[in-house]
């Protein structure tokens, strides 16, 4: 009853959130339609988003990449009228906008996003827009929830430590014990300790889920390893049930499902 409950909140909070926005479009396929309101604080990945759905370019390719549990991803204009088995490539490299990731916008379920190139090749984190993904993912326990966060903030703490804590300085502190020099000890390790406490939290690789995140996370789902690599800039509002179906489909080893979903993008408003 209680998860039931939370869920029905969390979806009263994406159509809150929606209200406030001024862009909609609807994401119709042979499985059903998925409508999504597009953020207006994300507005190069909206404005080009819409661009293209006024050009049709989105008309007639395929969920080309489906992982279940993931996410779902379509738009490349390889994918249509590709033959089956054939695998699809990747979106148009012409076709970027620069990052908008913010941290109100995370990857829940139903979650519009623009894929990317790796770091190694695209440090900027430049969106292709030419091609975008839903999220599926899953719901989360709130204890996995905390062991994620210790598995990405763990290492980044032990580094701050060692550069802080270095054996001159863990010997100069040993010594001090030792003499029972308590004052300059606690001098020392309380400054020690105020660097890493304020490195640490001003860290931009820490991850901390909000209460929000948390709340979606545990209710409705989504992939939270994402957040922070890839710009969200929209949501489903309509036919979540439609992501289960798609991200259920058989596949191919290259993720393709072996049943074609042809999209057509429709802007509503």
């Amino acid at each position: 009853m209680r998860l039931k409950f939370l869920v029905t909140l969390s979806l009263l909070a994406i159509l809150f959130r929606a209200g406030a926005q001024t862009h909609e479009v609807l994401v119709s396929t042979n499985l059903g339609d998925m409508k999504f309101v597009l953020y207006d604080d994300t507005p190069q990945h909206r404005d080009a988003f819409l661009q293209l759905a006024r050009e049709g370019y989105y008309n007639g390719t395929l969920f080309y990449r489906v992982i279940n549990n993931f996410m779902i991803q379509g738009g490349s204009q390889s994918s249509k009228n590709a033959a089956p088995g054939k695998q699809i490539g990747y979106g148009d490299p012409d076709k970027t906008v620069d990052d908008e990731i913010l941290p109100a916008h995370f990857h829940r379920k139903g979650a519009l996003c623009a894929p990317r190139q790796p770091d190694e090749i695209n440090p900027l984190k430049q969106s292709d827009i030419s091609q975008f993904y839903i999220v599926k993912g899953k719901v989360y326990s709130s204890g996995l929830l905390d062991t994620l966060e210790m598995a990405v903030n763990n290492p980044i703490r032990k580094k701050i430590i060692d550069r802080y804590l270095t054996p001159e300085v863990r010997e100069k502190l040993e010594t001090l014990k030792t003499e029972k020099k308590v004052e300059e000890f606690r001098a020392i390790a309380d400054k020690v300790k105020q660097n890493i406490e304020t490195e640490t939290l001003l860290h931009p690789g820490i991850l901390k889920f909000s209460e929000a995140r948390r709340e979606a996370y545990t209710t409705v789902g989504g992939s939270p390893d994402l957040d922070g690599k890839y710009t969200v800039f929209g949501e489903c509002t309509a036919g979540l049930e439609v992501i289960d179906k798609i991200s259920a489909l058989k596949t191919d080893r290259n993720n393709r499902p072996l049943t074609d979903v042809k999209i057509t993008v429709k802007i509503l408003k």
